[in-house]
């Protein structure tokens, strides 16, 4: 979030800037800053999604479960 914010503000100048040129400039900074939000609030939408997902899916009758972690207790309960 750090990096996508940190870009987002240094594309504020050119979205919004005035001055000569500023018609050549405007577009790409709203590019910029329009592409950056929606990749961001997409990434952090899906991403959550995506692994409740994968766990469901791991879930399922037929599939092999990874092997259980073994704990110190139940060594010293053998």
């Amino acid at each position: 979030m750090m990096t996508t914010m940190a870009a987002l503000f240094g594309g504020l100048p050119i979205a919004f800037g005035y001055g000569a040129g500023s018609q050549l400039r405007r577009p790409l900074g709203i590019a910029i800053v329009c592409g950056l939000l929606i990749t961001q609030v997409l990434t952090l939408d899906t991403t959550p999604v995506i692994y409740l997902y994968l766990d469901r899916v791991s879930h399922w009758p037929g599939r092999r479960r990874p092997p259980r972690a073994v704990e110190p207790a139940d060594i010293a309960a053998e």
